[in-house]
């Protein structure tokens, strides 16, 4: 009996030990998690909150009728007549714009990085970092002050004999709609592109040369082929940022161009058809799955480009 006391007590002492440590090793890791992604847990915080429980709340509803109950005639509703002629327009828009802004961006971006000029660089990256974000009622104001109908370049090429409206062309169809999204994709294509461009290597091109190659073939064969998953992600990403724009259609054309946001913000404020709120949470909900798979192209051109950048 004397025997078998310590033995056991040591037992006690042992477990006891190994589960203190073992307490102390999961604090400390947690310790460690916390100083490493605590900077980041406000982000996701305000993520939830301001994207993905309005996402759920917007997909929920697009499946209820106005009494509460599950139905399909939402989604199957805007698939049909004006709302699909939104969705079409929109796309439109939204692929006219981004390709076109994407090649002037592009250009633009590619002479800024070959050139040796950083106060340059550094001005024009300034200044596409604030008309990228440039929008809504002061961007539509300040294309109608400009090249309005009474626009002061409007006037002004008038003066000389120059009629920018003689054609039938105006600032509020859907060509001026891209003429006015350009203003900020543009900026945008540079910002996102510019990286890209300065991932191309000088010892590449002399490289290239020295075996003979033109400026045709290396484009060709080398600089092309590695410039294309950023330039179709950058693309896509122009695309998703032209095709969620709302406020800057809305203030410059008021809705007579028939555009998916526009249609939400009538719908959900109630401006054309009463209690049909849930058919604009249907068109929402339909957008989400456009910008999904667009931004899910997105990242998988931007992983695909990533090593090169990252040599």
């Amino acid at each position: 009996m004397q025997t078998a006391t310590p033995f056991a007590g040591s037992d006690v002492t042992t477990v006891a030990g190994g589960d203190s440590g073992h307490g102390q090793r999961r604090k400390s890791r947690l310790r460690i998690s916390l100083g490493k992604y605590g900077g980041v847990l406000p982000f996701f915080i305000y993520a939830l909150l301001f994207f993905g429980l309005p996402t759920f709340r917007v997909a929920y509803l697009a499946f209820q009728d106005q009494k509460g109950g599950w139905t399909f005639s939402n989604v199957k509703a805007t698939v049909k007549g004006i709302y699909l002629l939104s969705f079409e327009r929109s796309i439109e828009l939204s692929a006219v714009s981004s390709i076109t802004a994407a090649i002037l961006g592009f250009v633009a971006a590619y002479a800024i990085a070959v050139s040796a000029r950083p106060l340059l660089r550094r001005v024009v990256q300034t200044a596409s970092g604030v008309f990228a974000n440039t929008g809504g009622v002061p961007l539509a104001f300040m294309f109608i002050a400009t090249i309005g109908t009474y626009g002061l370049v409007t006037k002004g090429l008038k003066a000389i004999g120059i009629n920018l409206y003689g054609g039938g062309w105006t600032l509020f169809t859907f060509t001026g709609l891209v003429l006015v999204y350009l203003f900020f994709q543009i900026p945008l294509m540079i910002i996102v592109i510019l990286p890209a461009i300065d991932g191309l290597r000088l010892e590449w091109r002399e490289a290239s040369a020295s075996l003979g190659a033109s400026k045709w073939q290396f484009w060709r064969y080398i600089a092309g082929p590695l410039m294309l998953p950023p330039f179709t992600g950058a693309i896509l990403l122009l695309f998703a940022n032209s095709f969620a724009a709302y406020a800057t259609a809305s203030a410059l054309t008021s809705g007579t161009i028939p555009l998916v946001p526009l249609q939400i913000g009538s719908l959900i404020s109630g401006n054309v058809i009463a209690d049909r709120a849930n058919l604009g949470y249907a068109l929402g909900f339909g957008m989400i799955v456009v910008i999904g798979f667009v931004m899910s192209g997105y990242t998988l051109l931007q992983k695909r480009s990533a090593k090169w950048l990252q040599r």
